[in-house]
């Protein structure tokens, strides 16, 4: 879909200077976690014992190469899998203590999701579909967030434009709006740029760097990508389904030299 109508400029990388972690809050933490697919000899250790915590008010981006785990982390941590041993914490709540629907409601009303497809409803307006999951949850948004979002992401000319009536980038800027209109405690990304052209997503990316430097939001992304990763305030490596790495102020070229010595 074209982008003509994205008229903001293109990012060279990260223009927000990081924050520190907000002391004493920790967004979401993981302990010892393993995630085993299969049984006997054809199963597959996706998790082997990884142990993290995601400090509120910080962006991770979780990078590895193929098969790494990445991804199951992401997942298990969000709440869209289980492990198959250890432990996941949002906040102060152990996923492992709620039923289907007790996830339900926690995805709902404390996590946001950006996905590489945009997964809009395109019946709805754009505004709709930011306002949607609470819509779900019958609440009502609190009205001074809700703008403050709206105008972090420049899309107020657009909000009563139905998906197809929007660019590429336009969609996944009111993606991430929905993401943020009910201030979660934490936002999951997985390949939230997958779709997108280099100028887009410098854009898409910016944006979720802005959510953390501006709105004081918690962001965690899974991206194959070196510049995508370096907008994050550091970044977690993976390997056969352990953390081998944790790198603080990253750079694209930092990046790409520990991504050599993995192998990806």
């Amino acid at each position: 879909m074209a982008d003509e109508s994205d008229d903001r400029p293109a990012q060279e990388g990260p223009t927000a200077t990081p924050p520190e972690a907000i002391p004493g809050r920790i967004a979401a933490q993981v302990d010892d976690a393993v995630k085993v697919y299969g049984r006997g000899e054809t199963s597959v250790r996706a998790l082997d014992g990884v142990s993290v915590s995601f400090p509120a008010g910080r962006f991770t981006a979780i990078m590895g190469p193929s098969g790494s785990g990445k991804s199951t982390l992401l997942h298990c941590t969000a709440g869209l899998d289980t492990l198959t041993s250890g432990r996941v914490m949002i906040g102060d709540t152990d996923l492992s203590s709620l039923d289907d629907r007790g996830l339900t409601a926690l995805r709902r009303d404390r996590i946001g999701f950006v996905f590489q497809t945009f997964n809009l409803v395109p019946t709805l307006t754009a505004l709709e579909n930011i306002v949607l999951p609470m819509d779900l949850a019958g609440r009502r948004p609190d009205k001074a967030w809700l703008d403050s979002v709206i105008d972090t992401l420049a899309i107020r000319d657009r909000l009563k434009h139905k998906p197809n009536e929007l660019s590429g980038g336009q969609q996944q800027r009111v993606a991430v709006g929905r993401a943020l209109a009910s201030r979660p405690q934490i936002i999951f990304g997985d390949e939230p740029t997958g779709n997108l052209d280099s100028r887009v997503s410098a854009e898409v990316l910016g944006l979720l760097r802005d959510a953390v430097s501006r709105l004081d939001q918690t962001v965690v992304i899974v991206t194959h990508d070196p510049v995508a990763a370096s907008y994050a305030d550091r970044v977690l490596f993976l390997a056969d389904g352990k953390i081998v790495d944790d790198v603080s102020g990253p750079t694209p070229e930092s990046i790409i030299d520990h991504m050599k010595r993995l192998g990806s």
